[in-house]
């Protein structure tokens, strides 16, 4: 085997725990699909990714190194992450019941009583959600430098962080498609205001535990 292709299978072997681990990116696409819908969803989807390859590039570069070892670093990121869930869990707690939503309708369609949600929002919230959260740092640090080889081309690492986030943005599209069939959307759609809701204490909790961790 082709020492590049071994060591983007091990990368990939190590990422897919973390793909389907739920944490805030999986909230966040999930509440995207049953209150905004399949359009919303999918652009968050696609900003969860897009801030993967954020991850991967300040990691190659070797900021992720510098991070891991600033306290004051570490902290800054870890803190704007804490208020961002926090804020994003306030507003979901803070929601009124919708309208019920018609499940044969299009899927693409949110509740009616909610405003279309802009492409530039739903992607920034995926971005953001992913983004702000510092355990990447250590993840994406500790994976590249186990696995991949120091002499590994800077190219070729920015490809395996292509196929990574390409593999991330595919999980989501797919949770998303699922949510937003007409049997999940008849299903939650009376209750929506509730998962809204529940997301919020989701993130709050989130941004709680994230509050209390340190540096490692």
């Amino acid at each position: 085997m082709h020492p590049y292709l071994f060591e983007l299978t091990s990368l990939m072997a190590i990422f897919v725990f973390g793909i389907i681990s739920p944490g805030a990116d999986f909230a966040m696409v999930m509440r995207q699909s049953i209150l905004h819908g399949r359009r919303a969803a999918i652009l968050t989807s696609f900003g969860v990714g897009t801030s993967l390859m954020f991850h991967v590039t300040y990691t190659i570069l070797g900021l992720g190194l510098v991070i891991s070892q600033s306290i004051t670093l570490f902290n800054i990121v870890k803190w704007c992450g804490v208020a961002y869930l926090l804020y994003i869990g306030a507003k979901a707690l803070r929601s009124k019941r919708v309208q019920d939503v018609d499940a044969s309708a299009p899927a693409q369609t949110a509740p009616a009583t909610r405003s279309t949600q802009s492409a530039f929002k739903a992607f920034g919230l995926g971005f953001a959600a992913n983004a702000l959260n510092p355990k990447p740092v250590f993840f994406f640090l500790s994976i590249f430098s186990t696995v991949v080889s120091a002499h590994t081309p800077v190219t070729v690492k920015f490809g395996y962080g292509l196929v990574m986030a390409s593999c991330l943005i595919l999980w989501f599209v797919a949770v998303s498609l699922f949510m937003t069939t007409p049997a999940m959307r008849a299903r939650f759609a009376r209750i929506s205001h509730w998962i809204d809701r529940a997301s919020g204490m989701v993130f709050i909790a989130l941004g709680l535990k994230l509050a209390t961790e340190k540096a490692a």
